[in-house]
């Protein structure tokens, strides 16, 4: 019975083996490298790239549509100014909660601008795909589950979905429930349980614990969970006090016992890249900070972001974008990464067949 035993063991650990051999690519908003972020043509083309996952950021409309659309609001990589003059808020942003879907199918999509002081347009990323080129538009989240089940049918490929709730604690302010309403089109799709392909993310911890505990029990559904990071400055997200939204505060998650606690909810986390390797470590020495190991002491799957090819966006310590993989993948040794250059990325991956 020994050596039966044995060969048990040595096939189960082949097999473990096997699942684990490679991390998981997510196409970041799509192919975001090389066309206008979480368009359906960013879309289609990472699809052809074969990632693991595509990614889709969701915000709710006026009318109670999801529409996928990185931020809150529409005037970062659309014309509504132009279209909708004095629809923006006080802020100066146009929301898309102030829209009927209708109204934002009517705009068109670009690749990222920010405005500068003279009123100028100008690429955040310039040699990206040109601003107001070709014609793009904001589509709906079950449209683009739609699209990513349909080709998984008419080309046999089984690539999954990883949506973020964006910003909870806005859409409740607007009295709006986003994420039941996320959850409910996961399982209209049939994404429904652990086993289903898909990651849900979100920044929130306070309604990742709800979607835990409250939200997957009610809906019957059980699905992985990630906790996206974020340092308490960057006011990603924010909870009312006296009557006032204020930061919610982060730092819990980078203390000793943080990681154990935020496996009692969710099965990994999505930490930027600087959260995992120091952004003082050098290419002769790599500084791994202590978040990695108390992540996989606590079980949970590690996810970063963003991995860009673009000019000025290699950290130092690397010599080039695969370079960077390669310390994240082989040294850091991360579950998945977040990509705009998701061919780049599965490239690197087949080629180096990395993670043993």
């Amino acid at each position: 019975m020994r050596p039966l035993r044995l060969i048990f063991a040595l096939m189960a650990f082949a097999f473990a083996s096997m699942l684990y051999a490679n991390p998981v690519v997510i196409a970041h908003r799509g192919a975001s490298g090389y066309l206008p972020e979480h368009t359906m043509a960013a879309k289609a083309l990472a699809y052809a790239m074969k990632p693991n996952y595509l990614e889709q950021d969701v915000v709710m409309t006026k009318d109670n549509q999801l529409v996928v659309l990185h931020d809150r609001y529409l005037d970062r990589v659309t014309d509504v100014a132009k279209k909708f003059p004095g629809r923006a808020r006080a802020d100066g942003r146009y929301y898309a909660i102030d829209f009927t879907l209708a109204e934002i199918r009517t705009l068109h999509a670009t690749e990222g601008f920010n405005v500068d002081k003279n009123g100028k347009q100008v690429q955040i990323f310039p040699d990206r795909f040109p601003m107001w080129k070709s014609d793009f538009r904001i589509h709906t989240f079950a449209e683009e589950i739609e699209l990513i089940q349909g080709l998984n049918k008419t080309l046999g490929y089984n690539i999954g979905i990883y949506p973020e709730i964006k910003a909870p604690w806005f859409h409740r302010s607007e009295g709006k429930d986003i994420s039941l309403a996320v959850l409910t089109t996961l399982k209209k799709y049939g994404y429904d349980s652990k086993d289903s392909n898909v990651y849900l993310q979100c920044f929130d911890p306070i309604e990742l614990k709800r979607i835990h505990k409250e939200l997957l029990p009610s809906l019957h559904m059980d699905l992985k969970l990630i906790q996206l990071m974020a340092y308490t400055d960057w006011n990603e997200t924010m909870v009312q006090k006296d009557g006032k939204f204020v930061p919610y505060n982060y730092d819990w998650m980078f203390k000793p016992d943080g990681m154990k606690k935020v496996a009692q909810y969710a099965d990994g986390i999505g930490p930027w890249k600087s959260m995992l390797v120091d952004d003082k470590s050098t290419k002769d020495h790599i500084i791994i900070l202590p978040l990695v190991k108390e992540a996989k002491a606590a079980g949970l799957l590690i996810h970063p972001y963003t991995f860009r090819a673009d000019k000025g966006r290699i950290p130092p310590y690397a010599s080039s974008y695969d370079d960077m993989l390669d310390i994240f993948i082989n040294k850091v040794k991360v579950d998945g990464l977040f990509t705009d250059f998701p061919d780049k990325a599965v490239h690197f991956i087949n080629s180096n067949n990395t993670h043993s």
